[in-house]
């Protein structure tokens, strides 16, 4: 996951609009940046470009836009996945944005988050769906693939226990880690129904080799959850200045630019 190393990013503000200024926590004017904490290894939300040093992404670009608006400069922080709440929480970031799930788990607990964006737990299947998975209902009796200890994981479970409950049979739930070629490999022949991650990857890997022409998009949307900025609970007026950059990107119309020119206009619901 991850490496080591900052950057900065662009903005992206729609051509013909202005970003007004807003009020930054006091601690980030003076220090004129903030620094986000982020697993730069989730495209498209997160990687490095061709140089592979330069983060790009639609959270890096959400980034920029928050930290333009504040007046300040936006500084990367690469950090492990599992670090990202930790390092936070012990001061070592002020942010985290890594297209994070607000209600997953204990994070709640952890953290305070501002909401930017909704996917879901969507599913890849085989080119031309062969297993006609088209509806939950579908899933009955289906194996589907996920990686384990993730929000998706949990869709499925839940899911599987809502057949259960009708009389229907459960979802055979194959939880491991494996490379894409593998995953395809057993998806093409048959071994796997389906594969299941959030619609943001899904969508952004499924014309990509090696799926492309291989596989593709489809069943139904499980279990939507917001993605939010992870704040630290006693950073004092942080959530409130988060929350009103992100109100000021949804404004304008940069949110949605941000959203279309990243492919996941299918993946992500808009929340204003």
């Amino acid at each position: 996951m991850g490496g080591c190393g900052a950057g900065a990013s662009p903005s992206t503000v729609p051509a013909g609009s202005a970003a007004a200024a807003l009020a930054a926590p006091e601690r980030v004017k003076t220090a004129g940046t903030v620094a986000w904490c982020v697993d730069v290894s989730y495209p498209p939300g997160e990687a490095y470009a061709a140089d592979g040093t330069t983060p790009e992404g639609f959270d890096i670009d959400i980034a920029a836009e928050i930290a333009k608006r504040w007046g300040v400069t936006s500084e990367v922080q690469a950090t492990y996945w599992d670090a990202l709440l930790p390092t936070l929480r012990g001061n070592g970031c002020d942010l985290v944005i890594s297209t994070m799930s607000s209600t997953f788990g204990d994070r709640a607990k952890q953290a305070d988050f501002v909401d930017y964006l909704q996917p879901w737990t969507a599913l890849m299947v085989a080119a031309g769906n062969p297993k006609g998975i088209n509806t939950a209902e579908d899933l009955a009796g289906k194996s589907v693939a996920v990686e384990p200890g993730v929000a998706p994981e949990a869709a499925l479970r839940a899911a599987s226990a809502e057949l259960v409950a009708a009389g229907k049979p459960a979802i055979e739930i194959v939880t491991a880690t494996q490379s894409d070629e593998k995953w395809v490999e057993e998806l093409v022949a048959g071994r796997i129904d389906a594969l299941a991650g959030d619609s943001v990857s899904v969508v952004y890997h499924a014309p990509l080799p090696p799926y492309a022409g291989m596989a593709e998009v489809g069943g139904p949307a499980l279990d939507p959850q917001p993605i939010g900025i992870a704040i630290r609970k006693d950073d004092a007026g942080m959530k409130e200045a988060v929350a009103a950059a992100i109100d000021a990107i949804y404004a304008d119309g940069t949110m949605k630019a941000i959203v279309e020119k990243w492919g996941i206009a299918d993946a992500v619901e808009l929340l204003k």
